[in-house]
């Protein structure tokens, strides 16, 4: 394996007499550590950027997402999977994550698991990947077998492929389309790559699917407005969206909701338009979902201002499309 070759896998000569050092300094010696984890992040931005687009283009065209990786690599990507339905309102079998080992490996370590390529490609197959589809490769050290093996077996589809490291070299970027590889250095406790290369390719997952919803119209500015309003939270939420967006009363947003089913788009045009809810779908649909064209058309239709070939009017660049 080479292990002494990694990045991940070399001693960390700040940390070194940890364990003779008292609590708090012990603790702000790791909090020094992470504080290099966001700088590592910052220097691949361009290349995360590469990997958001393609997962908005694979989404938009009904293609899914998929999360591949082993111990704490795969139960970060099912982290971030598991998120994004009640986020954004997203089908549970768009974006999936898996793990070397499977369900159990989620709960209890099953490191075994990750020692056998087979596995990995056998666990897209059996989701019936394809070309469509896209996948995320995930291995602090880049050299996890169940990852590769997932990688070529989609490479070999001709399927989008992203792999997320944490050293160089890494096996996994020579496979992937667009490599992500946030060098965070040594962690502090030799080897532990659930410290700062965990919270590396967190930092990382959260951009590549908030980036991916953002694009595909998920929000509005920075308003989650497909959240799902699933548990009393959610819908306390999605009551205070429309009544941000919309600039309506709890009483009239909540009325909306209920008339709307949840859904914090239909609603906030149905109070901004006084349309019917199958009218505010209409409107909806013909914008691709994205609510910021929607309110744009109809305002351009109320006020006999049109649209720009962008689907904005110059009023809606005031940023104040809730009083016309």
């Amino acid at each position: 394996m080479e292990l002494s070759k990694l990045a991940t896998e070399q001693r960390n000569p700040r940390t070194q007499n940890i364990d003779e050092l008292p609590t708090l300094q012990m603790l702000r010696v790791i909090n020094d550590e992470d504080g290099l984890v966001p700088f590592a992040v910052g220097r691949i931005l361009p290349h995360v950027a590469k990997a958001v687009d393609a997962i908005a283009a694979v989404l938009a065209e009904g293609g899914r997402l998929f999360y591949i990786g082993a111990g704490t690599s795969g139960r970060l990507g099912i982290l971030d999977a598991v998120e994004c339905p009640p986020t954004y309102r997203t089908d549970p079998e768009q974006i999936i994550g898996l793990i070397a080992g499977g369900t159990p490996a989620i709960f209890k370590a099953k490191e075994g698991a990750e020692d056998d390529p087979a596995l990995g490609a056998a666990d897209l197959q059996a989701y019936h990947f394809s070309k469509k589809d896209i996948v995320v490769g995930i291995a602090a050290s880049g050299r996890t077998p169940y990852v590769i093996g997932a990688l070529e077996y989609a490479k070999s589809l001709g399927a989008t492929t992203i792999a997320l490291a944490c050293t160089r070299p890494a096996a996994i970027a020579k496979i992937a389309d667009i490599a992500l590889l946030p060098l965070v250095g040594p962690e502090v406790i030799t080897g532990s790559t659930r410290m700062k290369a965990g919270t590396a390719q967190k930092l990382v997952l959260n951009m590549l699917s908030t980036g991916a919803m953002v694009k595909l119209g998920k929000t509005y500015g920075n308003l989650m407005v497909d959240v799902k309003a699933s548990n009393a939270k959610l819908t306390e939420r999605a009551t205070r969206i429309v009544m941000d967006v919309a600039e309506c009363s709890r009483e009239a947003a909540e009325e909306a909701l209920t008339l709307a089913d949840g859904r914090a788009k239909v609603a906030i045009l149905h109070v901004l338009t006084d349309k019917s809810i199958a009218d505010c779908e209409a409107l909806l649909a013909e914008n691709d979902g994205r609510l910021r064209p929607a309110i744009t058309e109809e305002a351009a239709e109320t006020s006999g201002t049109p649209a720009t070939k962008e689907g904005t009017t110059s009023a809606a660049h005031g940023g104040d499309a809730h009083d016309r």
